[in-house]
């Protein structure tokens, strides 16, 4: 769900939003909103894999709206006629956030547990500063955006999901979408559950085939074997970085964009820091949002080191905050259950392995 914790009404009103749309209608926005199922749409432009649903078709947030200013982390919030928000913009981050009709999103072949949120995850041309409101830009991008019906961070996320999506190929013939599984088989590990069941180090260019040129010049090739596969980093820098636009380099250390390893992207990833890593488990989640990148240390020898991340999605239909990452108990991307529920609050696994959140 997208909130602020302001003591204001968190959501427009149906009301207030199809009120607003004249606004817009000034402003040279076209309104409007369509959302196809998985399966009945065109393009790219079609519902989201493992079952992104439009639950309660409404008109889009779009019209008259005021900007404020909030702390912790620093933040512009976008508000409707009535004090609902629009959209947040977090200072020194790309992630935006904006009000839409409410998407489902479920996994039935590993959890009960589905996701009902009326969050859109896109991504800015740039990191947000103070008084970007102002620039002429932004008025175009704004307008444009809150419009849009194309695929979200969301959306393009789960055209990879482990539970089955189809493919889909560009004009060169490369497979840049479809149903995406960990890694390679790993003999050392008989128990399926084990989350070193399937082998790490699968990257973006190894799902998709191939050859990758970095802007440092570096160029690697792709393991035939890994073809199809993603880590859980290699999978955010498959959503973030290939389909997104956010830069990548192939290191693990400070650099422009997405480096490598999941301990890499909470240390020097772009963006902000949204919760720091103090080796706990954090108990106030107050500063999530959807779209952060949400790290766990979940190695039982190494509790204190980063080795797993995921993008958080907001609160599930039993109120926990739940995550979706590329996993090797579901071999692949997942919002379930198996081997570990994929929550950030309580007492399981990944919830206590839990240590840090960057918002891109």
């Amino acid at each position: 769900m997208h909130f602020e914790p302001t003591g204001r009404r968190s959501r427009p009103t149906r009301r207030a939003l199809l009120g607003a749309i004249a606004g817009v209608t000034a402003a040279g926005v076209a309104g409007g909103y369509a959302w196809d199922r998985l399966g009945h749409g065109s393009g790219d432009r079609g519902g989201t894999a493992a079952d992104g649903r439009d639950a309660h078709p409404s008109a889009r947030p779009t019209g008259p709206h005021t900007f404020e200013r909030l702390s912790d982390p620093p933040r512009t919030v976008v508000r409707a006629a009535d004090g609902g928000t629009l959209a947040t913009f977090t200072d020194g981050a790309r992630t935006a956030v904006l009000t839409g009709p409410d998407r489902t999103f479920s996994e039935p072949r590993t959890t009960q547990a589905t996701v009902t949120t009326n969050a859109w995850v896109r991504v800015l041309p740039h990191p947000w500063q103070q008084g970007m409101e102002k620039s002429a830009w932004f008025t175009s991008w704004f307008g444009r955006t809150l419009a849009d019906s194309s695929p979200d961070v969301f959306a393009v996320a789960f055209e990879y999901s482990s539970a089955g999506a189809p493919d889909k190929h560009n004009a060169a013939g490369v497979r840049y979408a479809g149903t995406a599984h960990f890694g390679p088989r790993n003999a050392k590990v008989n128990n399926p559950l084990d989350f070193a069941y399937h082998a790490e180090q699968s990257d973006f260019y190894d799902y998709l085939g191939i050859p990758w040129t970095f802007p440092d010049g570096t160029r690697v090739q792709p393991e035939k074997a890994r073809y199809g596969d993603v880590d859980c980093s290699g999978f955010q820098r498959l959503v973030w970085g290939y389909r997104m636009g956010i830069p990548l380099h192939n290191s693990n250390s400070r650099g422009v964009g997405l480096p490598r390893r999941a301990f890499a992207i909470a240390a020097y990833g772009p963006g902000r820091l949204v919760i720091p890593d103090t080796h706990q488990q954090p108990t106030d989640l107050s500063a999530l949002q959807p779209g952060d990148l949400v790290f766990f240390a979940i190695i039982k020898d190494r509790p204190n080191f980063i080795d797993h991340c995921g993008m958080y999605m907001g609160l599930d239909d039993q109120g926990r905050h739940r995550f979706y990452s590329s996993r090797s108990a579901a071999n692949g991307p997942t919002l379930g259950d198996l081997s570990g529920r994929s929550l950030l609050d309580g007492t399981d696994f990944y919830a206590r392995g839990f240590r840090a959140a960057r918002r891109l």
